[in-house]
């Protein structure tokens, strides 16, 4: 059985990207074909990061775990909204504090948009700085537009069957990725 985090990674208030993030953890668990673990950046609240980890003096324990939250996944689903065309500082953050641990790394891109373009913006800013570490960016984005019209705050899908088969096909390709890295070991 395969690992996979889930990154909540907006830290507004009133975000909506938490909506989705609470959606795709349901539906992973419900299928239980993996284990999950949701990390959202918010409950964490990182302060801006001068430096990637291996170079830091004193990194807090909250720090230290995250990396290995990281490092012990086979796979990483990252739940983000489109902000001004990019994406939020919160997840910049946490890429460059461990750029060395995304190298290889299966990810599955979910991008949140209020409006109607779904987050495309944020897909080709996302993948160029993930691509520019060598993480493993799998095709086929989950983009999600009007995510208000989409979902309830409790992350409850307003048309469930839609989503169901959404959220299964990022996952078929998330999956082949993470296989392809196990064999490849």
């Amino acid at each position: 059985m395969s690992h996979i985090v889930l990154l909540s990674a907006s830290v507004r208030h009133g975000r909506q990207s938490d909506r989705v993030a609470l959606h795709m953890a349901s539906h992973i668990q419900r299928e239980a074909r993996h284990t999950l673990d949701l990390i959202d950046l918010r409950e964490l609240d990182f302060p801006i990061f001068h430096e990637r980890l291996k170079f830091l003096q004193d990194p807090g324990p909250e720090v230290l775990a995250f990396a290995e939250r990281i490092r012990n996944t086979d796979g990483v689903i990252i739940v983000a909204p489109e902000y001004n065309g990019s994406y939020p500082a919160s997840l910049k953050n946490v890429i460059d504090l461990l750029t060395e641990d995304w190298r290889r790394k299966p990810i599955a891109l979910v991008p949140v948009s209020s409006g109607a373009f779904g987050g495309s913006q944020l897909t080709t800013q996302l993948v160029f700085t993930l691509w520019k570490i060598r993480a493993w960016v799998v095709p086929g984005a989950m983009q999600v537009p009007s995510v208000k019209d989409q979902f309830k705050e409790d992350g409850t899908a307003l048309d469930p069957e839609a989503w169901a088969k959404r959220c299964r096909a990022l996952l078929d390709e998330l999956e082949w990725a993470m296989e392809a890295v196990e064999r490849m070991r």
